[in-house]
């Protein structure tokens, strides 16, 4: 048996291994529906700091008169 044929033969072997595992991914791998990159306490703050920030700007102007 010459190299290639014994090198192809280790290959063809190594695949068709694979084949037998094909399918059965670990769990750990799979992604989560419910994962947020953001905490909620932390986009609480955000929206928070957003919306209080906006309403703070709109006391103030309607305080000096409109003419910022």
């Amino acid at each position: 048996m010459t190299t290639s044929r014994r090198l192809a033969d280790r290959k063809s072997e190594k695949f068709q291994k694979n084949i037998t595992r094909r399918g059965s991914v670990p769990e750990t791998t799979i992604k989560k529906g419910a994962d947020y990159p953001v905490g909620p306490i932390l986009l609480g703050f955000f929206v928070f700091v957003v919306i209080g920030s906006s309403l703070f700007q709109i006391i103030r102007t309607a305080t000096s008169g409109g003419m910022a």
